[in-house]
């Protein structure tokens, strides 16, 4: 996402990735990436099993899941994966925030 960070931007939409580490690790990471978008650390897994991240030890963890949370707080879209590869494409995701601009717009 972060080759795409500015077009997420364009769309009025924030990137918030989500991670197992403590907070150290978490902000080497952050600061050795040097990412442009924010992170959050998860250690306790609060925020991933709010929104229903699965945890599968024997494909290495977390799996990836991408969610699209409109500003009203309503998940307008969620793709949870079934390996850690399994990730959406920034190009499909930027159409879904597209189409859902669009429905605002026509409000």
């Amino acid at each position: 996402m972060r080759q795409d960070y500015a077009e997420f931007v364009a769309r009025d939409a924030e990137v918030l990735v989500v991670g197992p580490d403590g907070p150290r690790s978490f902000q080497r990471t952050w600061e050795k990436e040097a990412f442009p978008f924010p992170g959050l650390a998860d250690p306790q897994h609060t925020v991933a099993d709010l929104y229903h991240q699965q945890v599968n030890l024997i494909k290495l963890g977390r799996m990836p899941a991408v969610l699209i949370v409109d500003k009203a707080g309503q998940i307008r879209y969620q793709h949870y994966g079934e390996s850690i590869s399994d990730i959406p494409l920034n190009q499909e995701i930027l159409e879904l925030l597209d189409q859902l601009n669009q429905e605002r717009v026509a409000q």
